[in-house]
């Protein structure tokens, strides 16, 4: 299969600005969604029918990269930030990294992943929303799998 998500590259990065504010919403910081969306593959499923076709998100190497997203927040736990949303007063810092480490850590990670899939989702139809704004969409699903 192509890059085809290389043609839409410009499209990617407004929808990353405009997704923002759900990011921030979550309990994601940036660093740590960055690391979601390097793990996720979008998809065109039906693409030989742009009617029907739809964008979506494989989301099936996000479960690896889960721990390295528990490291992400424990160095900013000990730096003494705060990350993004939801997790204010959860204890914090070296509890939560002996509890994770003893995988205590409660409904944080399942949570976190569906959040983390569900977003990628959310991501995925906003990206396929664009290019249906722009006129791009049916191009879009030819070149898809072509290589272009």
């Amino acid at each position: 299969m192509g890059h085809w998500t290389d043609s839409i590259a410009s499209d990617r990065m407004a929808v990353d600005s405009e997704f923002g504010d759900r990011v921030r919403e979550s309990d994601f910081t940036s660093q740590e969604w960055g690391l979601v969306m390097a793990a996720v593959e979008f998809e065109i499923e039906g693409a030989e029918d742009p009617e029907t076709a739809r964008v979506v998100a494989d989301t099936s190497q996000v479960p690896q990269i889960m721990p390295e997203l528990e490291n992400v927040r424990s160095q900013i736990s000990g730096m003494g930030g705060a990350p993004g949303g939801g997790s204010a007063g959860s204890g914090g810092g070296v509890v939560d990294s002996i509890k994770g480490a003893l995988g205590l850590g409660g409904d944080g990670g399942d949570e976190r992943l569906e959040t983390a899939e569900r977003l990628a989702q959310e991501y995925a139809g906003e990206l396929q929303e664009r290019l249906e704004d722009r006129g791009k969409w049916t191009r879009v699903c030819a070149g898809y799998g072509t290589g272009e």
